[in-house]
């Protein structure tokens, strides 16, 4: 894998239902901890336009330490990393190497425009 670089503190989020104390709920997202990290661009960038706005989207690599199946400290899909305003939805994770070392969390990041 060559020589990762864990240099940025991400917070791992998943989502969770609150209730709204009118017999529903609202989705809100809770952390879960936090994981340095490694982020680098892993293609091209697309736009769409969805409901009158214009979203722009980026994939990412974001190269994490491993951490054991069912622990909380392994993130999974349909979890984010945030770091400050910026959001990187999680996709797919994969093991970066064949020891098992890293994880590799193929994520998105999108932004309104």
């Amino acid at each position: 894998m060559g020589d990762v670089h864990l240099n940025r503190k991400l917070v791992l989020e998943e989502a969770a239902r609150v209730s709204d104390g009118a017999g529903g709920y609202v989705e809100t997202w809770v952390e879960v901890g936090v994981l340095w990290a490694q982020i680098t661009a892993a293609g091209a960038g697309a736009q769409a336009s969805v409901d009158f706005l214009t979203i722009s989207s980026v994939p990412y690599r974001v190269v994490v330490r491993s951490a054991p199946q069912g622990s909380p400290r392994r993130p999974k899909p349909a979890q984010r990393f945030r770091e400050g305003g910026r959001v990187f939805s999680i996709i797919a994770v994969s093991e970066t190497d064949t020891l098992g070392r890293y994880l590799t969390c193929h994520s998105r990041e999108e932004v309104a425009a």
